[in-house]
């Protein structure tokens, strides 16, 4: 099933399967249930002149590769700004909470140009993209990760972090990229910390926060570029925040996210 046939039975239905391909460790890939929430979220607000602002996610519990419930809820809409709320249920137990704003742009008197610069990377043609293995979470399959700067994880580097290009694998084809698929792509890369590990270890997001700059106006096949840095890993927990930049190195969204590693 591709995600433009889930989105479409997310729009007739509250209860819908999860596509096989998707799983991440003992749960479903979480920029997948993230999707799926904001789907349905840009449904219930039915505005396409009030974009995508911010959203964040709890990952509340592991979500296992069947049936789930996807519900939504308008908690305020205001004249410039919409709030919504959105979950994922299975087994009746809530699963994954979104919270996302939508809004229009105003005029203002602010104008702050202070954004993070593009790291100069090599074209990924020119890179090692990397190959998928049985070792690798499954639903890495589904994306093409080319590292240009840092250790790999669980290589027992003595620096955390790292960056290079991402984007869908060739199987997703060519058309317009949809705000929930851009969230979805965001997710894929694995924990700032990991570099340091020196054997593999489980680990999982356990609330993520993204702030779009602009609307989402690429193709699914586009290359993106992306450069972590963990501000604190300790105890069980990291906290890393991300920069995302689009091929001409115009910086498009900030992820932040707090991670429990079981190591």
């Amino acid at each position: 099933m591709s995600l433009t046939q889930l989105f479409a039975d997310l729009e007739q239905q509250e209860w819908v399967d999860i596509p096989k391909g998707w799983l991440q460790g003992r749960t479903i890939f979480g920029g997948l249930s993230t999707a799926m929430m904001l789907h349905k979220a840009i449904l219930a607000v039915n505005d396409p002149s009030k974009r995508l602002l911010s959203t964040s996610v709890s990952f509340v519990a592991p979500v296992q590769e069947k049936p789930v419930k996807v519900t939504v809820e308008i908690l305020r809409q205001g004249k410039s700004v919409t709030t919504v709320e959105a979950r994922v249920w299975q087994d009746d137990a809530v699963m994954s909470i979104l919270l996302a704003s939508f809004g229009l742009e105003r005029e203002s008197v602010l104008n702050i140009q202070q954004q993070r610069a593009a790291p100069d990377y090599p074209k990924p043609e020119e890179l090692l993209i990397i190959p998928h293995n049985q070792l690798m979470p499954q639903c890495y399959q589904n994306f093409d990760l080319a590292w240009a700067e840092g250790a790999y994880p669980c290589s027992g580097s003595v620096q955390p972090d790292f960056g290079g290009w991402f984007r869908f694998t060739e199987k997703f084809g060519q058309g317009a990229m949809s705000t929930p698929e851009f969230l979805a792509l965001l997710d894929i890369w694995p924990a700032g910390a990991f570099p340091v590990l020196k054997v593999p270890a489980p680990g999982s997001s356990l609330s993520w926060h993204v702030t779009l700059l602009d609307s989402v106006k690429f193709q699914r096949l586009d290359w993106f570029k992306y450069k972590v840095f963990t501000d604190y890993a300790e105890h069980g927990y990291a906290t890393e925040y991300a920069h995302i930049w689009d091929q001409n190195n115009q910086l498009i969204a900030i992820s932040r996210q707090t991670v429990t590693v079981f190591a």
